[in-house]
């Protein structure tokens, strides 16, 4: 297999989960007592979701830290899949909570009651403050990896929660409308699900080593068909090993019996167009000559 030496990794910064780990336990306690004593559904709400962000920011980290360990005899690939999994597992939290914010709000919404305001109002507010200056520590990072990406996602939806919270407590404090509590509780849920949906599917498809959307199977194949030397590229496998890892290997049938210091020469420009045209920067590739075996580009197994 053939490394890219050009390939550029972004350095993620672990010590920001740390804080927003810390900074999400201390507003959730305050947001559970808070929604108790207020009798806010849409608090208690955003404190579950609180809760549920930080379970994924501790799981986020360990990925992350995981994610670094160097490959092993028996750990070939290292845990580099580790931060997809975190992605995965963060995206179907998001989801799950979002239903049960459903169920809760529908039934508040039929008998709703009144609301402690002021403390609602109050703790909303420390709520956008805390989420908001987490979201700032991650978003950098979220923008390289899809790890960080999903930590800071549920950071963004405590922070638009929150200020959903915001808007439902200042209703109930001057208008007295108190069943606006479960309604934001609803809104907060919809949310939650159409951003744990996009990133439950992007990370889906990464652990089922699908062909990446932005790849063109049969335009790497006109690609390389163009390369002196090349008879067929067959057999046929792109996929990502982690966001940063995009792997190809396949089998080449090669235009005439050459030397094998040939063929590197031969291997050299492939790796190069691919990772010029595809930004294919891991390459693994099986010579052969008049090989009596299947030549689709897709060859089932």
């Amino acid at each position: 297999m053939s490394t890219n030496p050009k390939i550029h990794k972004h350095n993620v910064k672990g010590n920001n989960l740390i804080y927003s780990i810390l900074l999400n336990t201390l507003i959730t306690i305050a947001q559970v007592i808070g929604g108790i004593v207020s009798g806010s559904l849409a608090l208690i709400s955003d404190a579950l979701h609180n809760f549920s962000d930080v379970l994924s920011l501790i799981f986020s980290l360990v990925a992350h830290k995981l994610s670094r360990r160097k490959a092993s005899i028996s750990h070939t690939f290292g845990y580099k899949r580790a931060e997809l999994i975190a992605a995965f597992i963060n995206a179907s939290t998001l989801i799950i909570v979002a239903f049960i914010l459903i169920n809760h709000a529908i039934l508040k919404l039929m008998q709703p009651e009144p609301i402690e305001s002021n403390l609602v109002i109050w703790l909303a507010l420390l709520g956008i403050v805390v989420n908001g200056f987490s979201v700032l520590l991650l978003r950098k990072d979220a923008a390289h990896n899809l790890n960080m990406k999903s930590a800071y996602l549920h950071l963004l939806t405590d922070m638009m929660a929150s200020v959903a919270v915001l808007t439902g407590g200042l209703l109930m404090k001057y208008y007295e409308i108190y069943w606006v509590d479960s309604v934001m509780t609803l809104l907060i849920a919809l949310y939650l699900i159409v951003v744990g949906f996009d990133l439950f599917i992007k990370s889906t498809k990464m652990l089922m080593l699908f062909t990446p959307d932005t790849i063109d199977i049969k335009e790497i194949v006109r690609e390389v068909h163009q390369i002196k030397g090349v008879g067929k590229l067959h057999h046929i496998h792109v996929w990502h090993l982690n966001e940063e890892e995009l792997h190809l290997e396949a089998h080449l049938d090669c235009a005439s019996d050459i030397k094998m210091s040939e063929f590197n020469d031969l291997l050299q420009e492939i790796e190069e167009v691919l990772y010029e045209k595809f930004n294919i920067n891991h390459v693994n590739i099986q010579p052969e000559f008049q090989k009596v075996d299947p030549k689709d580009f897709i060859v089932q197994d």
